[in-house]
Formats: structure tokens, C-alpha cells, sequence
């Protein structure tokens, strides 16, 4: 599946992101983009943050949620 298809169907899964991996910590085929709410399948979830416990479907929506963050004064 790339990023343009509609990921349809599964379990959502809960993750414990660490600093160069995450724990799956709830079974499930996908995590939520926090800006988005895209499903972002496991095996292409590549972006998030450790501070926060988010995940993110791209480099770009991260940077937009971190400068989003320094705008608001939550970093």
C-alpha cells in the first residue's frame, strides 16, 4: 500500500514510541497521524515523537506540528 491509497479495515494499535523504535503495546495494523488522523499502517510508520507519544504520516506534517508547537509556546 503506498501513502495516496485508503487504508480500510483493522485494529488500531497502541504504541510506545522510543527513540529509534516503538513497543507495540495494544495489538492492531495501524497508529493515527495526531495532525491528521490518517491511518498510518505499522510496517510505515516511520515519523513521530518521543516527547509527545504522536505519531505523524510524513516529515512535513511533523515539522508543521513542531512549528504549530513553538507557535503556541508548548516547546
Amino acid at each position: 500500500m503506498n501513502r495516496n491509497e485508503t487504508f480500510i479495515g483493522g485494529r488500531e494499535a497502541e504504541v510506545l514510541f522510543m527513540d529509534a523504535d516503538f513497543k507495540v503495546v495494544r495489538p492492531g495494523d495501524f497508529v493515527r497521524c495526531a495532525v491528521t488522523g490518517q491511518p498510518i499502517p505499522l510496517d510505515q510508520l516511520r515519523y513521530w515523537s518521543v516527547e509527545r507519544q504522536e505519531a505523524y504520516a510524513s516529515p512535513e506534517i511533523a515539522l508543521q506540528r513542531h512549528l504549530q508547537l513553538m507557535k503556541e509556546g508548548g516547546e
